[in-house]
């Protein structure tokens, strides 16, 4: 009997293998994996720097323990090559796995921006454990960060590493914070917030080098101002891996292109998580890819099963302001209610059939979980609108 073959061990791919296992119990199944393979959290990688975890305490199940968990094989290797036709993985070590089907979760890769100066390479970015880990050895006897991007993971970095004692610089060319989730007022808000912890903001400028000063670095603006940095890290957004997928015909545009069912465009093949594109929807938060997971593995046990996306709230990690958002697709043709006092925002979106699309909870309202649900039990689902 041929296995089910998972590329992959994030959380997409080990929370399949879990869902799928549940319902299969004693199928064949192999993971394969280019990194450590442990299991992790990975939300916890933008806000342990606080609570002072290393990367080992983020570490929830090891490899070998997993392994047992699922009772699958998990391969330490890199994938060389596929075979769509015949649903071959070759490794980098010579072996040419078969399977029943294969999944896809390869994850996204950070976006590191080109810029110029000695130093640019020094730039780090946090996807995984290997990351967190080399940034937490750079931290060590650092003083001053400079953080490029203003979105959700930056601003939780910033947060993070303020509370545990270092100095913030967060650069965001948009001119405003969470510019693709928030409305105006509410950027103001959360920009006013972090301002209060200390955080020095530099808005609508971008960072064109970085330059070796001594054992410092230079981190010169767009608008030719200069910051004194230790370390600089760039949170400015995630590209799903579609590399592997191309090179056998798969259909990709901005993600792995899969229909409700996570098929992708030659049968036997699926892929979920931030690697994949679901009816024009890349979503890289967890609760999406959860949904996921839960569907397809119900699809590979025989049930064939659509994925559906009903509200699925963000929480942004910024405890001196919390945020919770329901994000609004771009493009998404209504417009904001608001209602808001300082940092207490509550914006909800409407379309201009004045049904509920998304809303924004911010301050107080963030913390009232009754608000929360009564708005989420309004919402769509998120594949229904398209």
């Amino acid at each position: 009997m041929k296995p089910l073959i998972i590329i992959g061990t994030g959380l997409a791919g080990y929370t399949l293998a879990k869902e799928w296992r549940k319902l299969v119990p004693e199928g064949p199944l192999i993971l394969i994996t280019a990194d450590e393979g442990n299991s992790y959290s990975k939300p916890m990688l933008s806000t342990g720097y606080a609570k002072g975890k290393s990367a080992d305490d983020l570490i929830m199940t090891t490899m070998a323990a997993m392994a047992v968990q699922l009772k699958a094989e998990i391969i330490q290797n890199r994938v060389l090559s596929l075979n769509a036709e015949t649903r071959q993985v070759s490794l980098e070590d010579g072996q040419v796995l078969q399977g029943s089907e294969v999944v896809l979760a390869l994850g996204a890769d950070p976006f590191r921006p080109s810029l110029g100066g000695d130093a640019s390479a020094t730039m780090h970015s946090v996807n995984d454990l290997g990351d967190y880990r080399h940034l937490q050895a750079s931290l060590s006897g650092a003083r001053r960060v400079t953080i490029l991007g203003g979105g959700l993971i930056g601003c939780e970095f910033a947060h993070d590493l303020r509370t545990g004692g270092y100095d913030i610089d967060l650069v965001e060319p948009a001119g405003r914070l969470l510019p693709s989730l928030l409305p105006e007022v509410a950027s103001l808000a959360l920009a006013s917030a972090l301002q209060e912890q200390g955080i020095r903001l530099h808005l609508g400028q971008g960072v064109s080098a970085i330059n070796h000063k001594g054992s410092n670095l230079r981190v010169t603006l767009s608008h030719g101002s200069v910051l004194e940095a230790d370390v600089v890290l760039s949170a400015v957004g995630l590209r799903p891996r579609i590399a592997l997928a191309q090179t056998v015909g798969l259909s990709c545009q901005r993600g792995i292109q899969v229909n409700r069912y996570l098929e992708c465009s030659v049968p036997g093949w699926y892929a979920l998580g931030d690697c994949a594109e679901v009816e024009g929807l890349v979503l890289p938060y967890v609760l999406p890819l959860m949904a996921q997971a839960r569907a397809l593995a119900k699809t590979l046990a025989g049930n064939r099963t659509a994925v559906h996306y009903p509200a699925m709230p963000v929480v942004v990690k910024t405890p001196s302001c919390p945020v919770v958002v329901a994000p609004v697709a771009a493009q998404t043709e209504g417009s904001w209610e608001l209602e808001a006092e300082g940092g207490d925002v509550r914006a909800l979106f409407y379309d201009p059939s004045q049904r509920l699309l998304g809303f924004v909870l911010m301050g107080r309202w963030a913390q009232q979980s009754a608000e929360k649900s009564a708005l989420q039990k309004m919402l769509p689902d998120m594949l229904a609108t398209l």
